[in-house]
């Protein structure tokens, strides 16, 4: 078994096995050096530096998910690593629909709720909740769970408001001037947290289709050159970290879901620095979809925002509890 192999082998089975945490040791131990990228001109870059003694990837699996997301980001050099005392940070789920957590149709509550408390515990000013809904923005946040769960935490969850929104030149190939919600132009750090999910347009919709959500306006334009807008849209806003909630999984008709037929619970939660790379992973371990299939992950590479080629970061799998 090859590498690749071995990491599409780990979110493919899922679940809680006794080969995981062997598996996790085999990758730790033949992860590659960084490789230095360009940053590609004009973006608006949230990241951090490079550490090359961390993981750029990691693959967590376990019952709780609240203890996924402590682990991940114990592995990933802790949130102090990310967020410094007293930025501005806002958290980025997909809230767009209507649905309950057990549909898969927006991001694990608990999973968003943790974030939020290392935020705090990391020195952060505030820490923003939000995101741009499909659906009735109200019902969304309240039936996804995520107001209840954020709100705990301390988090402002804020509700998209048409005053809120400011025209900005996005300066893409297919984007240019675009209604952006204001929090994601003022934050300081902004950390995304899509839902693993299949999309009856684009093959499956992850970290980068999540960013959809910064945008008011006609966004149904978009997709008549889906692939480009999502490459301007990874281009226009550089994450300062990535966490994939794979903890339930809507495997078909997505995005919006609906059916539990159609959900696979994977109990994991793979995130990391690299958002094209971890995009690349989760769409073919669950959909087997190569780059040729999203070519905006080709177009994001070209534009030095990360590495199509996941097997080739260096990472640490393991399990929790």
């Amino acid at each position: 078994m090859d590498r690749r192999e071995a990491m599409l082998r780990l979110l493919r089975l899922g679940g809680i096995g006794a080969g995981t945490i062997a598996l996790g040791t085999w990758l730790s131990t033949r992860s590659s050096r960084p490789v230095p990228e360009a940053l590609a001109a004009g973006m608006r870059d949230h990241a951090v530096p490079v550490d090359p003694k961390l993981p750029e990837l990691v693959v967590m699996q376990g019952e709780d998910p609240r203890a996924l997301v402590r682990k991940a980001m114990e592995e990933l050099g802790g949130m102090r690593r990310f967020i410094a005392r007293g930025e501005v940070v806002v958290v980025k789920p997909n809230i767009a629909w209507d649905r309950t957590p057990e549909q898969a149709a927006n991001t694990n509550p608990d999973v968003v709720a943790e974030v939020v408390r290392q935020c705090w515990d990391a020195g952060a000013k505030k820490v923003i909740v939000t995101d741009v809904s499909c659906n009735d923005a109200r019902r969304c946040f309240h039936r996804s769970g995520i107001m209840e769960a954020a709100g705990k935490e301390g988090a402002e969850v804020i509700l998209p408001d048409p005053a809120m929104f400011r025209e900005v030149n996005l300066q893409g190939d297919v984007l240019q001037n675009w209604p952006v919600f204001a929090p994601f132009l003022t934050a300081d750090k902004i950390i995304n947290i899509p839902i693993a999910k299949h999309h009856s347009l684009s093959g499956c919709t992850l970290g980068m289709k999540n960013w959809y959500g910064i945008l008011g306006g006609q966004r149904n334009q978009l997709h008549q050159q889906i692939h480009q807008s999502l490459a301007d849209l990874a281009a226009f806003v550089r994450p300062t970290l990535t966490l994939v909630d794979c903890y339930r999984v809507l495997l078909r008709n997505g995005p919006t879901g609906g059916n539990l037929e159609d959900v696979a619970v994977r109990k994991t939660l793979v995130a990391g620095t690299d958002p094209v790379a971890l995009d690349a992973y989760v769409a073919k371990a669950y959909w087997n979809l190569e780059p040729k299939d999203l070519p905006y992950l080709e177009l994001a590479e070209k534009r030095g925002l990360g590495k199509v080629a996941f097997e080739t970061l260096r990472t640490k799998a393991g399990t929790v509890g």
